[in-house]
């Protein structure tokens, strides 16, 4: 019955009339190294990985949710794995319930699943490696750049509701993966505020890790009848300076209708003033339904390339498209 309970309160807050409890102010921008829990209706840490010499692709996302009715923060967390040789797609989800996040350094659990810092470091809380256990992933992930926000420093609009947004986006991965040792780069996030899934906004993002050390990042947000509210871009250099993109658009190409009868643009073409890029999915069928959440979304690896200032470029990342509300039958 208790589990019911959550799973009844947390929908709601996901895909019914969630109450907006703080008023966001996107000109009050955060520390970049402000890596612990706020008192906002969303709250997110997400790592994602795509391992191409492993053949597999992951993410792992914990949620913290302040709604009204519920007296202390609910947690749910996902943690997804392809495995490209088989065409296998692992998704499994914690309901919600209770969890803790400690900071600094950074400790966030769920049950089993845990994500830990190590430190402290004065003046360096955010440098420190991560572990990840969460079900089949066991993974030491060690940034090989510093922390930052994603110019203009949070996603959304006035209308959508809005994330502040900030992040890694290179980490040294090494570990195992359902027991099989794997070494590659991941991504990290972590995005706050009071805009809510499914909601009051949807939206298509894009991590790239380019060969030579440069990152991009496109979040293009709709609202709920698929208008743009917002694009936005940033290119994190080898060194870790970080910049907007200027002119970006993204333009989408080929469809693919899931069995769920939801459509995904799985190839777009990423334009600005200074690269032309193909962003195009690895495998079509990764399509996730979550039942925690109550929404539907594609997630998986993307292959990139293109031109960056006159020279071919290459790269791979993840790419999440968020469909909308989904009630399972």
């Amino acid at each position: 019955m208790r589990i019911k309970v959550w799973t009844v309160l947390i929908a709601a807050a996901l895909t019914a009339c969630a109450p907006v409890q703080t008023t966001v102010n996107p000109a009050a921008l955060p520390a970049v190294t402000e890596f612990g829990a706020h008192e906002n209706p969303m709250e997110w840490w997400y790592v994602s990985a795509y391992l191409p010499g492993d053949g597999l692709a992951l993410h792992w996302a914990q949620f913290r949710v302040r709604d009204p009715r519920v007296p202390v923060p609910v947690f749910i967390s996902h943690v997804a794995v392809t495995d490209l040789r088989s065409g296998q797609v692992t998704f499994l989800e914690q309901s919600p319930g209770t969890g803790e996040v400690a900071f600094p350094p950074l400790r966030i659990r769920q049950g089993a699943w845990t994500l830990t810092q190590a430190g402290p470091q004065p003046g360096a809380v955010s440098t420190g490696a991560f572990a990840l256990k969460a079900g089949p992933l066991d993974l030491t992930l060690t940034p090989l750049k510093g922390p930052m926000l994603h110019p203009p420093g949070f996603s959304g609009s006035a209308d959508t509701g809005v994330l502040f947004y900030q992040g890694i986006t290179r980490l040294a991965l090494a570990g195992s993966v359902n027991g099989r040792a794997v070494q590659g780069e991941a991504w990290l996030d972590h995005q706050w505020g009071n805009q809510i899934p499914g909601q009051t906004a949807l939206w298509d993002w894009f991590s790239v890790q380019l060969e030579g050390g440069r990152d991009l990042m496109v979040y293009r947000v709709r609202r709920l009848d698929g208008t743009v509210a917002q694009l936005i871009g940033s290119v994190v250099e080898p060194d870790g300076s970080v910049r907007a993109v200027r002119g970006l658009r993204a333009v989408p190409g080929e469809e693919w209708v899931s069995p769920q009868d939801r459509r995904y643009t799985l190839d777009w073409q990423l334009v600005s003033d200074e690269f032309d890029l193909r962003v195009r999915a690895v495998r079509r069928e990764q399509e996730l339904l979550s039942r925690s959440t109550r929404i539907a979304y594609w997630e998986g690896p993307v292959e990139v390339s293109g031109v960056w200032a006159g020279t071919p470029a290459r790269g791979q990342g993840m790419m999440e498209l968020v469909s909308g509300a989904w009630a399972p039958k």
